[in-house]
């Protein structure tokens, strides 16, 4: 297959699954296995879809982004603030930093996501049902989230470090858990999204540029192209979806999602 419409395909793959709970690197790793693009222009590929992908929620919050910067956004009494952002990440980050090979080597297969996508799936739906009446005394607005709450969510986080598990699954998820609003943890979830993502990309990225080479950067400039546009709109819409849905139907689909893989890789 040409590899310009490999990379249109992969590229609204990412951008459609990167901030859905239905995760994007299971998605990735099935779609690249069905196209057979695999080894190191696709690892290089995936991180630059990524980028593109972090660059539409940057531009979606950008007035948030941009008082990270000034003095109120590090006053914790003063709505979302850099330590908020700091208690859902760190923890995370350096946990991915010493188990990074080991994910990489046996935990990216079809086998592994079908796990990830089906225990994912039944996640959403715990919280969905611990949540179930109590509407009205979660927090609905990501500026009252609590740091306590952001270290519980990030812990929830841990669990994205299996593919197919999904970062915003398991953070939106956990967010419910802990006392959020749908809204609200997916917010928090989209914020916290950009510092971590960026430094994993980057991380990446470093590890394998040594295999780019100047032929390649136009299948890469349209992955990231298609990526940051499916993306932008896929954010949208999640975030008015939430607001009078539930996460029920991510959950359904993940579990029939991992038996389709399952069947496909394995039957």
């Amino acid at each position: 297959m040409d590899l310009n419409l490999i990379a249109v395909i992969v590229g609204i793959v990412e951008g459609l699954t990167e901030f859905l709970p239905v995760s994007s690197t299971g998605h990735m790793i099935i779609v690249g296995h069905v196209l057979g693009f695999e080894g190191q222009l696709a690892d290089v590929f995936d991180v630059f879809v990524q980028l593109g992908a972090i660059l539409s929620v940057v531009f979606i919050y950008k007035e948030r982004f941009a008082r990270f910067f000034t003095k109120d956004g590090w006053d914790i009494n003063k709505g979302l603030s850099v330590w908020h952002v700091a208690a859902g990440i760190v923890p995370v980050m350096l946990v991915a930093f010493f188990l990074y090979h080991y994910i990489k080597e046996y935990l990216f297969s079809p086998f592994t996501v079908a796990i990830g996508l089906f225990l994912g799936g039944l996640l959403l739906m715990f919280a969905e049902y611990r949540t179930k009446g109590r509407e009205a005394e979660l927090v609905d607005d990501v500026d009252k989230i609590s740091i306590r709450q952001a270290v519980w969510v990030g812990i929830y986080q841990f669990l994205s470090l299996w593919p197919g598990f999904s970062r915003s699954g398991s953070t939106i998820a956990g967010g419910l858990l802990v006392g959020l609003t749908r809204s609200a943890a997916a917010n928090y979830t989209f914020v916290i999204a950009v510092p971590l993502m960026f430094v994993a990309c980057i991380y990446d990225l470093l590890r394998n540029i040594q295999y780019l080479s100047a032929g390649d950067l136009q299948v890469l400039a349209i992955g990231f192209v298609v990526s940051f546009i499916v993306a932008y709109i896929s954010v949208l819409w999640f975030l008015k979806f939430l607001q009078n849905s539930k996460l029920t139907s991510f959950a359904v689909y993940r579990i029939l999602l991992a038996g389709v893989t399952y069947w496909y890789f394995y039957m």
